[in-house]
């Protein structure tokens, strides 16, 4: 998995989470890491926050939407912005949206469908 969040507490804490979950976890705080990560790692889900400082999170989703290797991962929004957004995120490719703070039953329900 890999965890795109600006704040890093909240990132280092979703990390954490999605160990205990039983994950493997690489987060980034920006969208050049994040994409680099990305492009080594081969995630086969990314959560990704869609304010981040470099970039939307939106748009993030559409370049990993057009990687060759990274059409088919589950790409979860995660954000503390209203629900107007949600259908922005879903055009982008998200799989699913979920709002900040971000409850475990919450995150683990959005991590299986």
């Amino acid at each position: 998995m890999l965890v795109i969040e600006d704040d890093l507490d909240t990132a280092q804490s979703l990390a954490f989470l999605l160990r205990d979950f039983g994950h493997e976890v690489h987060y980034a705080i920006n969208v050049n890491a994040a994409l680099s990560i990305a492009s080594r790692f081969l995630p086969e889900v990314v959560l990704v926050d869609l304010g981040l400082p470099d970039g939307e999170g939106a748009d993030v989703a559409k370049r990993l939407r057009r990687h060759p290797q990274m059409k088919s991962i589950r790409i979860v929004a995660i954000t503390g912005r209203g629900l107007e957004h949600r259908d922005e995120a879903l055009r982008a490719g998200c799989d699913d949206f979920v709002r900040k703070p971000v409850e475990p039953d919450v995150l683990e329900a959005a991590l299986r469908h």
